[in-house]
């Protein structure tokens, strides 16, 4: 699967874990050019802490387009050490 916006290719790996419709690649296929640090989090019952990274590519910025859960909770654990993506960002 890759993961794209505004031109540009953010992630893309066949290792892909699905959860609730949502595409989790490997933390190291996420292309760091185009992240930039966010202070965004939320809090999800089952999964715990996410925290999340502003997209910044070909001068767009896509804020907190990008989250991940450092320390997910145990019945979550096939998500840590993975990337997420919304806010427009394409997933095929």
């Amino acid at each position: 699967m890759k993961a794209t916006w505004n031109g540009a290719v953010l992630a893309e790996s066949d290792d892909i874990v699905t959860v609730e419709g949502n595409h989790y690649f490997p933390e190291a296929s996420l292309n760091r050019d185009y992240v930039t640090f966010s202070n965004h989090r939320t809090s999800c019952p089952w999964k715990g802490q996410a925290y999340y990274y502003t997209l910044f590519v070909n001068g767009e910025m896509n804020p907190e387009a990008v989250w991940y859960y450092p320390e997910p909770t145990e019945a979550a654990a096939n998500i840590k050490g993975r990337v997420a993506f919304w806010k427009g960002v394409k997933v095929e």
